[in-house]
C-alpha cells in the first residue's frame, strides 16, 4: 500500500469515528447564533457594534480548530493534565484580582492585548476534568461520604470563591452546580443531601443579610416585584419580557425587532441574545433552538452510556451540566423566571472566553464519542 492510500484510509478512519451528526447540531446552533449576532450588532444605531459580528467569526473559527484538536487528543491525556490546568488557571483567577481589567464595576477579566481573557469561564471546564479525574475513582455503591467530598468541595470552594469577589456571583453559582451535578451523578448518602439542604436553609438569611452587595439584592427583588424600580434596576428585564412577548408565533422578522434595532434592549448581544432571538423570529424560532439543544443534550446522553471508561462519562456529564445550567439560567432570566445575571447563552451569545471553552467543552464531547470504537 503506498503512501497516498495511506492517507486515504487515515482519512476514511477520522471521519468515520467522527460523530458528524454531534457537529452538525453545534454547528446549526452556531449558525442561529451568527444571524442573531448581526441583527444585534446592526440596528439603526448600532455602528460602533458591527464590528463585533466579524470578531465573532474570528472565534467561532478559532473554536471549531479548537473542538477538532481536542477531539483528536486522547480525553484521557487531559484528565491527566486536570491539577495542572486547575493551578494555571487558579493563578489567573489570582490574577485578574490584581491586574483585571474592570467593566460595568466588575473585574473579570485579563487584558493579553488581542484578547480579553476571562479566567472564569475556562475555570468551569476545568473543574469538570479536575471533577472527573476524583470521582471517577471513588466506589458508588454507598455513595460518597463527607470524606470523599472533602477534597472536591474545596477545590470546588476556591475557585467559587474568588470569583464571587470579582464580583461574579452568576458564573461563582454555575461552577458550584457542575460540582453538584457531577457529584450528584456519582451518587452520595441520603444523609448528606439532608444536611445540605438543612444547611442552606439556615445560612440563606446570613447570606442575604452580610453577603450579597446591594446590587446583587435589587436583582431579586425585581424578579419578586417586577414595577419595583421600571426605569432604574427593573429596566433590563421589563425590556426583555416586552420584547420575547412581542415577537407572537412568527416573529416580526430578520432585523426588524424593535426593542433591539432601536436598542432599547439592553446587552442584546451577550446577555440578551435569546431576546432579539425571540422577539425577530417568535415562538417557532425559540422552539427550533430548543430543539438543537435538546438534541445536543440526547446525543451526550448516548454518547456518556457508550463512553469506554468512568473518567469519559464524567466529563460528558460535566460538559453536559455546564451547557444546561447556562441555557436555564440565561433563558430563565431572560423571559423573567430568574433574576438577572450575567450569564451567556452558549453557541449564540458575543464574547470569545465562553465561545471558546463552549467548543472546548464540546470537544472533550467529541474526543470521548470518537473512542469508544478504540478498543
Amino acid at each position: 500500500m503506498n503512501r497516498k492510500d495511506n492517507v486515504s484510509l487515515e482519512e476514511r478512519t477520522f471521519f468515520k469515528r467522527l460523530d458528524l451528526n454531534f457537529a452538525f447540531v453545534i454547528a446549526a446552533l452556531n449558525l442561529i447564533g451568527l444571524i442573531n449576532l448581526y441583527s444585534a450588532t446592526h440596528g439603526v444605531h448600532s455602528s460602533g457594534n458591527s464590528r463585533l459580528f466579524w470578531m465573532q467569526m474570528v472565534w467561532l473559527s478559532a473554536g471549531w480548530l479548537l473542538y477538532l484538536l481536542v477531539t483528536l487528543v486522547d480525553y484521557r491525556v487531559f484528565v491527566r493534565l486536570a491539577y495542572l490546568f486547575y493551578a494555571l488557571n487558579l493563578g489567573a483567577l489570582v490574577g485578574v484580582m490584581v491586574a483585571g481589567k474592570s467593566f460595568y464595576g466588575a473585574q473579570r477579566w485579563l487584558d493579553l492585548g488581542f484578547f480579553r481573557y476571562q479566567p472564569s469561564e475556562t475555570m468551569k471546564l476545568v473543574m469538570v476534568l479536575v471533577l472527573a479525574k476524583i470521582l471517577a475513582n471513588k466506589s458508588t455503591q454507598e455513595g460518597l461520604s463527607f470524606r470523599d467530598l472533602a477534597i472536591p468541595g474545596v477545590l470546588t470552594l476556591v475557585p467559587f470563591a474568588l470569583t464571587v469577589k470579582q464580583p461574579d456571583l452568576g458564573t461563582a453559582l454555575l461552577i458550584a452546580a457542575i460540582a453538584f451535578a457531577m457529584v450528584m451523578f456519582v451518587r452520595v448518602k441520603k444523609s448528606i443531601l439532608i444536611i445540605g439542604l438543612v444547611g442552606f436553609l439556615i445560612t440563606a438569611p446570613l447570606v442575604w443579610n452580610f453577603g450579597l452587595k446591594s446590587y446583587q439584592k435589587n436583582r431579586i427583588l425585581n424578579f419578586v416585584y417586577p414595577g419595583r424600580d421600571p426605569r432604574g434596576t427593573g429596566y433590563n428585564s421589563i425590556q426583555s419580557k416586552i420584547a420575547v412577548g412581542s415577537g407572537k408565533v412568527l416573529g416580526k422578522g430578520f432585523r426588524k425587532g424593535t426593542q433591539s434595532q432601536l436598542e432599547f434592549l439592553p446587552e442584546r448581544h451577550t446577555d440578551f441574545i435569546y431576546s432579539v432571538l425571540s422577539e425577530e423570529h417568535g415562538f417557532i424560532g425559540s422552539v427550533t433552538t430548543y430543539g438543537l439543544f435538546l438534541v445536543l443534550y440526547i446525543m451526550g446522553i448516548r454518547i456518556a452510556s457508550q463512553a469506554r471508561d468512568r473518567f469519559g462519562a464524567l466529563i460528558v456529564v460535566g460538559v453536559l451540566s455546564y451547557l444546561f445550567f447556562h441555557m436555564f439560567v440565561n433563558i430563565g432570566m431572560v423571559i423573567g423566571i430568574l433574576p438577572i445575571v450575567g450569564v451567556p447563552l452558549p453557541l449564540l451569545s458575543y464574547g470569545g472566553s465562553s465561545l471558546l471553552a463552549t467548543m472546548a467543552g464540546l470537544g472533550l464531547v467529541s474526543s470521548v464519542s470518537y473512542r469508544k470504537y478504540l478498543f
